[in-house]
């Protein structure tokens, strides 16, 4: 069975080569401009997949992305990003792309062609119906994300995902699909671009979302953040200064006390 592949289409500009420096940036921010309003028409399907995520999380399961190529990658730059910032284990959000771990900065050939390494990626993690698994791929065609979800599908395990086709067989092998079309790249066929950014926000909203909802963040403050740097242990003194209205020194204090800004917060209000 054939679709069409928006993500496939011929760019609405030609002769790119011929274009000044300022027409090449200013059209491709043109373009970038509309890919917001594509994620807000699919804000109900990224509920209900947030729901769901939500759910598997705060009864003890896991997010797990899986993708292949920039699709992989992103999802393992949003599962890297979650302990430092909302300062969770690092078992709790997991990204898998094809081909392991050296296709984060170079292409494996072939590695998103097979089936069965999905499945297999998924059951070294030791996968289970307690777990939720979102599968990442522009295209909708990616096989290694299309055999994973069938896997899970079949184990009573919870599937969504992130494609830019609609009615792809991603889309319809996801239990939560969420499709976002925004429409032709600027160079045709290169979704590292507006799909890429587009998959980006989609993964923000879940994981920010879903992490503001299991307690992580207070008021509007990353609360549970690892103080891993000197701009992050500032940032935290900032924090406690303006909860507890203290000084400075006093703020510096209790945060090399507790190591902890929710911690030292708590420690002085209860």
């Amino acid at each position: 069975m054939t679709y069409h592949k928006i993500t496939e289409s011929a760019s609405k500009y030609d002769n790119l080569e011929k274009m000044s420096i300022s027409e090449l940036l200013q059209n491709i921010n043109n373009e970038d401009k509309s890919i917001a309003y594509a994620v807000e028409k699919s804000i109900s399907q990224i509920e209900n997949l947030t729901i769901q995520v939500i759910d598997k999380l705060k009864n003890g399961g896991r997010l797990f992305y899986i993708g292949a190529g920039t699709s992989g990658r992103m999802g393992i730059l949003d599962a890297s990003e979650c302990p430092p910032t909302f300062g969770v284990p690092h078992g709790l959000v997991l990204g898998l792309i094809a081909g392991g771990d050296s296709a984060i900065r170079k292409a494996v050939e072939f590695a998103e062609d097979s089936e069965e390494q999905g499945v297999q990626d998924l059951q070294k993690e030791n996968i289970s119906e307690k777990d939720i698994v979102i599968g990442i791929a522009a295209s909708g065609t990616t096989p290694y994300v299309i055999g994973a979800l069938k896997y899970c599908n079949d184990n009573n395990i919870t599937t969504g995902c992130i494609t830019c086709n609609e009615g792809s067989p991603l889309a319809l092998a996801a239990q939560f699909p969420i499709e976002v079309n925004v429409g032709p790249e600027f160079v045709t066929g290169s979704s590292r671009m507006k799909a890429g950014t587009a998959q980006k926000l989609v993964l923000n909203m879940i994981s920010t979302t879903a992490m503001i909802q299991l307690g992580r963040v207070k008021g509007n403050k990353m609360v549970d953040m690892q103080l891993s740097n000197n701009k992050l242990v500032d940032r935290g003194v900032r924090m406690i200064m303006e909860e507890l209205n203290i000084s400075e020194r006093e703020a510096q204090i209790l945060l090399d006390k507790h190591q902890n800004v929710r911690k030292a917060i708590d420690a002085v209000k209860n």
